[in-house]
């Protein structure tokens, strides 16, 4: 008799919600972060590094490696290990170091 954890506490989680990778929707749950709420839909990469342009996604899930940094409503070099999902939250994949539009 396989129960989920879930199931053991008597836990009633809320319906999920919706952000979305690159136009792309993702469903998320509340206090999901970012980072959680891509692994849980099979994405596992959402930035590519400034030299090669290897992926990369969420490698420690604790805010200290800076590896799942995206851009998240716009705003760029965020820790998507960090940032809880929201309803509405629009993600796109970071090339870089995440301000090609900008002159610095």
């Amino acid at each position: 008799m396989a129960r989920t954890p879930a199931e053991l506490v008597g836990a009633q989680p809320e319906p999920p919600f919706e952000i979305t990778l690159d136009g792309r929707p993702v469903a998320a749950l509340n206090g999901q972060s970012v980072a959680a709420a891509l692994w849980a839909a099979g994405i596992l990469a959402w930035r590519t590094t400034r030299v090669g342009g290897r992926p990369r996604g969420a490698f420690c899930g604790i805010g200290q490696c800076y590896d799942c940094l995206a851009t998240i409503n716009g705003e760029p070099n965020r820790r998507a290990c960090l940032v809880p999902a929201r309803p509405g939250d629009a993600i796109t994949t970071q090339e870089g170091h995440g301000r090609a539009g900008l002159s610095v």
